[in-house]
């Protein structure tokens, strides 16, 4: 079966700064936005987006230095300016809250705006958040080395050296559980991707500067750790985890489970680090449950109650 095409993209203002931001074709009432991880873009979102497409207008956006956004004013990377800007472009599009999703990277952000910003968001969907965990792993342990001063400098020049097709192999390997889920046309649009962002004078500090900024989470105390806000997220949430996942130890399901208020987890058993890539309909099944029956609980008196449960495929 031939992949669906790219969504297409503009770019929206949103008030001194400009996003990329791709879109399915209006209809749905209800919105959705998504927000990509470490290294990534909106296109990472285009196969759920199309599953879903029938229940939400869906929203991916190229955060602020990635895929087609410009380099954000300042240079600042932070996980609070990504916050800021995602929160920004939510009140530019959509007149209510929105069904907010977020991969790895992008689950940081996601959270920090469901916990800061609750009129923003109906239901929350993690995908393999990013969450602050410290135990020694290879792939974490990688992305904290790119953040070191001069070495992950001198990473990424060594690194744009390779081949884009060589380096998308990497970089998927890394992220998939099953290489074979890979359909070529998808590592063809990587590679053109990647060859294309080679040229941009500001995707090497983009790289770095968003790793230094998610490094800098695990480390931050007090009651604005990324941890404690999970704690005070109100909207629904669904939190999902891929068993062979080699960057965001899948381990840390039990730590969400514990920690969001209301919750439903689901562990893929056969799926890696970005499994709205992976397994796109298994994740936009659980997505659609969980969109429902936020939005019938949003428009029925009495909707504050607790909803706790697991799943694991």
């Amino acid at each position: 079966m031939e992949p669906i095409p790219v969504w297409p993209g503009e770019m929206v203002d949103i008030g001194g700064q400009r996003l990329h931001v791709r879109a399915t074709p209006p209809g749905p009432a209800e919105t959705a936005v998504y927000v990509h991880g470490l290294a990534g873009s909106a296109t990472n979102w285009t196969d759920l987006m199309g599953h879903l497409s029938d229940l939400v207008t869906g929203h991916a956006v190229d955060l602020p230095g990635a895929g087609h956004s410009p380099e954000p004013p300042g240079g600042d990377y932070s996980v609070d300016a990504h916050a800021r800007s995602v929160a920004a472009l939510v009140e530019r599009i959509s007149a209510g809250p929105v069904h907010l999703f977020g991969n790895s990277l992008g689950g940081a952000v996601s959270v920090r705006i469901a916990a800061t910003r609750p009129d923003l968001v109906r239901s929350l969907t993690l995908v393999s958040p990013a969450l602050p965990d410290l135990t020694p792993r290879y792939g974490p342990a990688r992305v904290a080395l790119s953040t070191v001063p001069r070495l992950g400098d001198w990473a990424a020049n060594r690194l744009s050296m390779l081949p884009p097709e060589r380096r998308i192999n990497a970089t998927m390997a890394m992220c998939y559980a099953d290489l074979g889920r890979v359909h070529p046309d998808r590592l063809r649009e990587a590679a053109e991707e990647l060859r294309r962002r080679d040229g941009l004078p500001y995707a090497g500090a983009s790289m770095i500067g968003s790793a230094r900024g998610l490094v800098a989470e695990y480390f931050r105390r007090g009651e604005d750790n990324l941890w404690r806000q999970a704690a005070r997220v109100t909207a629904p949430t669904l939190v999902v985890h891929g068993r062979y996942d080699r960057l965001v130890n899948p381990r840390m399901a039990a730590r969400a489970w514990r920690t969001f208020p209301r919750v439903r987890l689901v562990l893929l058993p056969d799926a890696g680090h970005v499994a709205q890539m992976e397994v796109p309909e298994r994740v936009a099944r659980e997505a659609r449950q969980l969109i429902t029956e936020s939005t019938g609980s949003a428009r029925s008196a009495g909707s504050a109650g607790s909803a706790r449960s697991r799943i694991g495929e």
